[in-house]
């Protein structure tokens, strides 16, 4: 009797403890997983966006850059500096109160340049010479394009001269001018052009009007 008793406690024993090894894997098994499933969402997580935003930034900056260019001249010639250009009056021709005035843009060097949108043109008079009223406002049709300037070539652009006698002498201040003043198109270098008119000394009232530079001598 006391062998059998011992033989069943011992097997009671055994299962007990069976009981609780099954139970410790199972719950190192299912907290495993759950642990390395977190881990992994976590560093996917971390690695792929900034992988995701060097994508965008690579992909689309370029792309819009691409596609609208700060600046004309990005690609090409080089724009048309002030000394490599011979500046000069052409064609004029009159209108009810204005006139027009063609300026001429030729390069002069021996490689070819690019020119794009308005030259900066203002009357000048005096001694020292000191600029008139307001400075020419740009006609916005047609709108800019870039020109390309071979040796040789010309491009210009046409100044409308409204009369200052037209305003009130007392609103205008009238002022004779001996010159026009011009900045080639993205130029801080200027070219005076000897040009006798009168202008008015009051920057509100705005008597010049110029084109955008366009292929071809006027």
């Amino acid at each position: 009797m006391r062998h059998s008793g011992r033989r069943a406690y011992l097997a009671i024993l055994a299962g007990s403890l069976s009981i609780l090894a099954a139970a410790c894997g199972s719950s190192s098994s299912s907290g495993g997983p759950s642990s390395g499933s977190s881990g992994g969402q976590a560093s996917t997580s971390t690695s792929t966006a900034p992988g995701s935003g060097s994508a965008s930034a690579a992909g689309t900056t370029p792309a819009a850059g691409g596609s609208q260019p700060t600046s004309p001249h990005a690609a090409g010639p080089a724009p048309c500096a002030t000394t490599d250009m011979q500046v000069k009056l052409g064609a004029s021709s009159g209108a009810a109160g204005s006139v027009y005035q063609t300026i001429d843009f030729t390069n002069n060097s021996t490689t070819t340049c690019t020119l794009y949108g308005y030259p900066g043109v203002s009357l000048t008079g005096g001694s020292p010479p000191g600029q008139i009223g307001a400075a020419a406002v740009r006609n916005p049709s047609p709108g800019p394009r870039q020109i390309s300037l071979a040796p040789g070539a010309v491009a210009n652009a046409v100044v409308q001269v409204t009369f200052a006698g037209n305003y009130p002498a007392a609103t205008c201040g009238l002022t004779p001018a001996d010159a026009l003043l011009v900045y080639p198109p993205n130029q801080k270098a200027s070219v005076s052009l000897p040009y006798h008119t009168s202008g008015c000394s009051s920057t509100k009232i705005t008597i010049l009007h110029v084109s955008v530079v366009q292929s071809g001598a006027g």
